[in-house]
């Protein structure tokens, strides 16, 4: 069977759309349609079932692909990193929310890119769950973090950790709303309304972190728009601590500034919401060892971050 075939029906699978596919691969919609048809000929089978938007497997092109598409990966790392591994380094592609790729992931990450004999060219890009997961399926990626755990066998998931939200905002609003020790034990504040006057900081408009919080501590929606909107949770807890308001932010990234005064927990539910965190691969590239590396020393080093 032509292995050309093969790496176009694979890259069809993880885009989902022979135009995706075509971009990718740096081919014509046509060239690519046709060479799945010769592939559909050479088989017997249909691949693939063509919809409106893109196209969906159908369970012999899950399972082509899901034998097929590791040791596509394989042979591709062997071209990229060469035969010579002493004198090149292997570059590791890492995608993932901004906040927590920068804050944890990569000074985790950096550590294996030291001059022992087995470093790592290390490249990130930041994006959304939908983007990142796009991303590693068409091959742009080669680890991911999402809060979103993916459907299907093309991808494969870990549980990396727990985030805990924090409601925060600068001393003088607490002050403004009531005693700063009476709402961190939550005996003056049991309500959503005792926040209703206090600006919003969140990171769109949507208010995902804030609405979020309200949905899982208040059984309410929030009642102010956001104030000021920023698409980084650094920029929130900077607005925080400048006093524009209230935010709802990790507590991995606000603890500093808790512990400095900076800003102050309005309120401490006894189950505080949480989100969780999945390490993202192709299925089948972890066998690629700089792959299974960067996965099992993110996974040891998660365990001191929840």
């Amino acid at each position: 069977m032509d292995l050309a075939l093969l790496r176009t029906f694979v890259t069809v699978h993880r885009a989902g759309s022979f135009t995706r596919a075509a971009a990718l691969l740096g081919l014509s919609q046509p060239a690519v349609t046709s060479q799945i048809r010769t592939l559909e000929r050479q088989l017997g089978r249909p691949l693939f079932l063509r919809q409106a938007r893109g196209v969906t497997p159908t369970t012999i092109g899950d399972e082509l692909a899901h034998k097929a598409a590791p040791h596509l990966d394989a042979l591709v790392e062997i071209t990229e990193t060469g035969l010579d591994d002493e004198s090149s380094l292997r570059t590791l592609h890492l995608a993932g929310p901004p906040e927590f790729t920068a804050e944890r992931a990569l000074p985790a990450l950096t550590e294996l890119t030291g001059e022992d004999g087995q470093g790592y060219a290390l490249r990130a890009s930041f994006g959304n769950a939908e983007e990142t997961l796009e991303g590693l399926a068409a091959g742009h990626h080669d680890l991911a973090i999402s809060t979103a755990r993916p459907r299907g066998a093309l991808l494969t998931a870990s549980t990396l950790c727990d985030e805990e939200h924090v409601l925060v905002a600068a001393p003088k609003w607490a002050d403004q709303i009531g005693s700063g020790e009476a709402l961190k034990t939550g005996r003056s504040v049991k309500r959503a309304p005792a926040f209703e006057n206090v600006p919003v900081i969140e990171v769109h408009e949507s208010l995902p972190f804030v609405s979020r919080y309200w949905a899982s501590v208040f059984d309410s929606r929030p009642a102010a728009p956001g104030t000021v909107v920023v698409p980084d949770l650094r920029a929130v807890l900077a607005c925080a601590v400048a006093g524009a308001g209230l935010a709802v932010l990790p507590r991995y990234l606000c603890a500093a500034a808790l512990e400095r005064g900076d800003v102050v927990a309005l309120h401490e539910p006894t189950v505080p919401p949480l989100r969780t965190y999945f390490l993202v691969v192709r299925t089948g590239t972890l066998a690629m060892p700089h792959i299974a590396r960067a996965h099992e020393w993110l996974l040891r080093a998660a365990a001191d971050w929840c």
